[in-house]
Order: structure tokens, then sequence, then C-alpha cells
């Protein structure tokens, strides 16, 4: 069977989807699910750059490492390989409109998942507990449910 993967895409790639890619690929180990995985890029992404100090530290506190993690850019060979694109925001998935299988995350969860840039640490475990939440839904309503005729 041919391996399927969720692209979450933001602007710098340093906070919500590396923890959304870490989350998810945690949570798809933890369910034994087979054939799927995760992974994340920015449309802005500065190569070379790393995940944020904040981010990294809200995932250690929940037992999950970001120590290899390394932010990628956009390119469309990464949409192309990827079963699923989830943006972080509504303008992201316009702009990538007419390349697939594009959503914004609201369109999986019904929420928002605010950013948390420049902010302490609670609001980067605000945001990785929502983004948890969000990775639950797209376990049960994606992955779970997804079938090869469907695309």
């Amino acid at each position: 069977m041919k391996r399927k993967k969720i692209l979450f895409v933001c602007t710098g790639n340093t906070c919500r989807s590396p923890m959304a890619e870490a989350l998810l690929r945690t949570k798809i180990k933890r369910n034994k699910i087979k054939w799927w995985d995760a992974s994340s890029c920015g449309i802005q992404a500065e190569v070379g750059g790393t995940i944020s100090p904040n981010s990294k530290t809200a995932l250690a506190e929940i037992g999950i490492s970001s120590e290899k993690f390394a932010p990628r850019q956009l390119k469309q060979t990464l949409i192309e390989k990827s079963t699923f694109v989830i943006c972080m925001t509504e303008m992201q998935k316009k702009l990538l409109e007419g390349c697939g299988n594009v959503y914004c995350i609201k369109d999986v969860c019904g929420y928002d998942i605010p950013d948390p840039y420049g902010c302490n640490i609670d609001a980067y475990r605000v945001t990785r507990d929502a983004l948890s939440r969000a990775c639950d839904i797209i376990i049960k309503n994606f992955i779970k449910t997804y079938k090869d005729t469907e695309l």
C-alpha cells in the first residue's frame, strides 16, 4: 500500500505546523496506524532555522521530542506527495488554491488555532492543546475514513 501523508503548512514553519506535525506523528504511532505520516513546511520558512523555543518546550512537556526538527520551505513537490494539505490560516489556503486537497485547519476542526508567535509559553500551551484536539479530529475524519477511491 502506498504511504499517505498529511502536510501542515504555516508561514515560518517554526510554531504551529511543526507542533501539528509532531503531535500527529505521535498520535499515529500510538494508535498503530499504518501507511500514514505527517510533515510540515512554511510558505516563508527560513532554511537553517529551528523550531521556536516555546514550541519545543510545549511539546517536551507532554513527552514529545522535536530535537531533529528543521524548518522546510514549501515546494510544489511536497504538495504533490501529500494526500492532504492543511494550512493554518484561510489566507494560506487561498494561496494554495488549485493545488489539490488543501484545507484550512478551521475547515478540519471547526475552530481557528491561535498563532503563538512572539507570545509567552502559556500561549504555546493553548496552541499545542488546540492542535492536539485537531489531530484527533484528523485521525477520526481523514485518516480512519480515507479510501484510495475518494481522490
